[in-house]
């Protein structure tokens, strides 16, 4: 752990790499299987990883998930209300991306699962501070957030996100100038957040896709930060 851009972070890979990826959590927050991720990446890329504490703390308590009753979902709508507010985060990935481009990298991607994979997305219109975006098995996936991207996209969707939605927003994808180069590959046989918080890297069908998503997202990073 340390501060980069002023907020605490899991940082990893070396510090005077000239590409740096930006790894944004899930609602949950810090958790072994996604820092796993972060330390995956940065072997097969050997940029600077940095997951920042978005949350400063607080992030949704997995017992609280599905919000299944009226306590949970009045605790999800503070969550995203407050920490998880994707305005006042931009402010955050800025000066966390700013201070990585201070320590020497030139290029800068940012991926995210779940909200992660939102807010990624969200960070890659106009004006984007960055090369490249990834999502993995995103939480509210907009069609018009894919109209606005400005960068190329690797998108890894589970079984669990709308299918129509889904396929809308590639469609979206596909018009872009630089179709080419994106990436996108569902994960039919696995769950929302098998890559992250939610991983069970006991079940073979979850840790072959675990290993193969970030295989995926090492290749398209390596190509896109080069």
């Amino acid at each position: 752990m340390e501060k980069v851009g002023g907020l605490d972070c899991y940082a990893i890979g070396p510090k005077d790499s000239k590409k740096a990826i930006i790894v944004v959590y899930d609602i949950f927050g810090f958790w072994p299987t996604t820092k796993q991720g972060a330390d995956i990446l940065a072997e097969a890329t050997k940029a600077r990883v940095v997951m920042p504490d978005f949350f400063r703390g607080k992030p949704i308590a997995q017992e609280d998930y599905p919000p299944d009753t009226q306590e949970k979902k009045d605790a999800f709508q503070a969550f995203f209300g407050a920490q998880g507010n994707f305005q006042a985060r931009k402010p955050d990935a800025d000066a966390v991306a700013d201070a990585l481009r201070k320590d020497g990298a030139s290029k800068i991607g940012i991926m995210g699962f779940c909200w992660g994979g939102k807010f990624s997305v969200l960070n890659g219109g106009e004006g984007s501070k960055y090369a490249a975006v990834a999502q993995i098995h995103p939480a509210m996936v907009d069609p018009k957030d894919a109209e606005k991207l400005t960068v190329p996209i690797a998108n890894f969707p589970s079984k669990d996100e709308p299918k129509e939605d889904v396929e809308k927003f590639e469609a979206e994808v596909q018009k872009k100038p630089f179709a080419s180069e994106c990436e996108y590959k569902t994960y039919p046989e696995n769950h929302h957040g098998w890559a992250s918080a939610r991983a069970d890297l006991k079940d073979e069908t979850n840790f072959k896709a675990f290993q193969d998503v970030y295989q995926r997202l090492a290749n398209f990073f390596n190509k896109q930060l080069a």
